[in-house]
């Protein structure tokens, strides 16, 4: 079982494309997530939706992408093709992180047509006659994400997707280009840590690591979305604090000679799908600079690291995540750790 992703523009021919592809490779079905979002007009309430702007922002959305894709594949099984645009490196990370939890490999193709071509395509792409003002708002809804595109192409996509020049081919001519090169082996796999979903609540252990100028140590994981503190599930049988000083050893190739002390004790409540469980911090002291340029990057699991302040963590890490390094900094501080239930301190 495997999915090829088409990405690209809107406007750059992926669902035309992914017509064509679905009759060159075998066993193949069409998967187009544009169907979630119609589905979602009819299950969320209007004022619910009125506060995005694309059904792209709602958590449901790359929720149901992601199980509806695993459930086709299991129910199918063969090679789903999907054609959807992705120009947030956080979707694209928990999308294909998600179904990479699920042992499902994913070819990510990019169509990128010229920019002149491109406008070419949305003025004369074909509209739907039933919807009041289609053709305006759809046009137009695609000249305005040409920047976004840009913008997306120029940070991430273009590494991590396998580029496509379709300003001189026709849709068949791009799928065949594509059936040969997914056959062929030219375009591998994402190369993407395969984390499977937990089946309950579990004990998960971080290291905060701090430079010169008492900075912590932040990286990004290519499985899912935001910022995190090395660090992982603590394997059965395994002590917490030793779990994290095997993470940090797997994860930036930083070994610690000590055990760290603790910071933090954090219950984090279900919220379904997630099933919560303790998240502890861990105090892994002061990196030298030396030893900070020899961190090492495992490239499927993850693609940065950086020293942050607190302040500039808020814009990294995801809410929770952020109040449990605060509390964690305060305890620091303070020389006594600090147990919290979803983040507020406790007793």
């Amino acid at each position: 079982m495997t999915v090829v992703w088409i990405n690209g523009a809107f406007g750059a021919g992926k669902t035309t494309t992914a017509r064509e592809l679905i009759e060159l490779i075998p066993n193949s079905t069409l998967f187009d997530p544009e169907v979630i979002g119609g589905a979602l007009a009819h299950l969320l309430p209007p004022k619910h939706l009125a506060e995005v702007g694309d059904f792209q922002d709602l958590p449901i959305w790359r929720r149901l992408v992601i199980d509806t894709a695993a459930a086709m594949l299991g129910e199918l099984g063969g090679t789903l093709v999907v054609p959807m645009t992705i120009l947030r490196q956080e979707y694209r990370d928990e999308i294909f992180g998600g179904l990479a939890a699920r042992r499902i490999p994913v070819s990510h193709i990019l169509l990128a047509p010229a920019e002149t071509i491109l406008r070419e395509r949305i003025a004369g792409r074909e509209v739907p006659r039933d919807l009041p003002d289609g053709d305006m708002r759809i046009r137009q809804w695609s000249f305005d994400h040409i920047e976004p595109y840009r913008t997306a192409l120029a940070s991430w996509l273009t590494a991590d997707a396998h580029p496509l020049d379709t300003s001189d081919l026709t849709p068949y001519e791009t799928a065949v280009r594509i059936a040969e090169a997914v056959t062929d082996g030219s375009v591998p796999a994402c190369d993407i840590v395969q984390t499977p979903e937990p089946t309950a609540e579990t004990v998960a252990a971080g290291v905060l690591l701090f430079d010169e100028q008492d900075r912590v140590l932040l990286v990004d994981p290519t499985y899912k979305a935001g910022w995190e503190f090395p660090g992982g599930v603590v394997e059965p049988g395994e002590a917490p604090a030793r779990a994290g000083v095997r993470e940090v050893a797997e994860e930036t190739g930083i070994h610690l000679d000590e055990v760290p002390s603790l910071l933090v004790v954090d219950w984090e409540r279900p919220a379904p799908p997630a099933f919560g469980g303790l998240r502890l911090l861990f105090d892994g002291g002061l990196l030298h600079s030396a030893e900070a340029g020899r961190v090492l990057l495992p490239g499927p699991e993850l693609r940065a690291w950086r020293f942050v302040t607190e302040a500039e963590a808020a814009d990294l890490l995801p809410p929770v995540r952020y109040e449990r390094l605060r509390w964690a900094l305060r305890a620091r501080e303070r020389g006594a750790a600090l147990y919290l239930e979803a983040g507020v301190p406790v007793g």
